[in-house]
């Protein structure tokens, strides 16, 4: 990819369910989408907008029905699962509202896993380690890290979800409601950590998020309505 190219570009990207179907659903309808590294972006809209089967298809978890979709300056709308498993590795980290942490796993075990599959395997086991204690340190959470999921806090629990998305170094981090199932003041500070990631690593975000506190903080605002993108602005954050 050239520094010019976009990392996500998406043309008159639609999505139908049991499509061919009397029961058929179109979820979205025609989506232009560019996002070019390092962006800081919140995905708005209200429920049944079609924003997590945007996030899913971005993440090359689903199929679209129709349109484009270059990641990375690839094409990838016909990749085979392989390819698309590949891909998803070799660009993307995902940050769930539900931490999906592995409970049998410690911390640091569970930050390791996403470099441990796949084509990361040829990775050596020190150096993993040695990322992942890095970003356990960097999210205040060094001492912590042969905990289990069951002994921290939720909001400890998602920043062991924001380390492990972290480890591959990807180009774009998808969050789903990072911080839907949180307090306010655990809210800002997983936020405030995904903001300096950004800021210092130059990692791009895509956030769906329902909280406009959230979403004014982000630097490009995307809102999408019945399928479709209803406004895409530039942000300036206050904070």
């Amino acid at each position: 990819m050239s520094a010019a190219e976009p990392l996500v570009a998406i043309r008159d990207l639609h999505k139908t369910y049991n499509k061919g179907l009397p029961n058929a659903e179109e979820v979205l309808h025609g989506i232009d989408l560019v996002i070019h590294p390092g962006e800081f972006t919140a995905l708005i809209g209200p429920s049944g907008s079609g924003k997590s089967t945007l996030l899913n298809i971005l993440g090359l978890l689903e199929s679209a029905s129709g349109g484009s979709y270059r990641l990375g300056g690839r094409d990838v709308t016909a990749f085979a699962d392989d390819e698309r498993t590949l891909a998803r590795h070799q660009v993307l980290g995902f940050i769930f509202q539900f931490h999906h942490l592995l409970p049998a796993f410690t911390a640091l075990e569970n930050v390791m896993l996403p470099g441990l599959m796949g084509r990361s395997r040829g990775v050596l086991q020190s150096d993993l380690r040695e990322r992942a204690m890095e970003l356990l340190d960097a999210v205040g959470l060094r001492e912590a890290c042969d905990k289990k999921p069951t002994e921290l806090s939720g909001g400890m629990q998602q920043r062991v979800a924001i380390a492990r998305a972290l480890v591959r170094n990807p180009q774009l981090v998808l969050a789903d409601e990072p911080t839907g199932n949180l307090d306010t003041h655990s809210s800002d500070s997983i936020f405030a950590l995904l903001r300096q990631f950004n800021r210092e690593r130059g990692t791009g975000l895509l956030i769906v998020t329902h909280d406009p506190r959230l979403a004014a903080r982000c630097d490009r605002i995307i809102e999408l309505v019945d399928g479709q993108i209803a406004s895409d602005r530039t942000n300036t954050p206050a904070v």
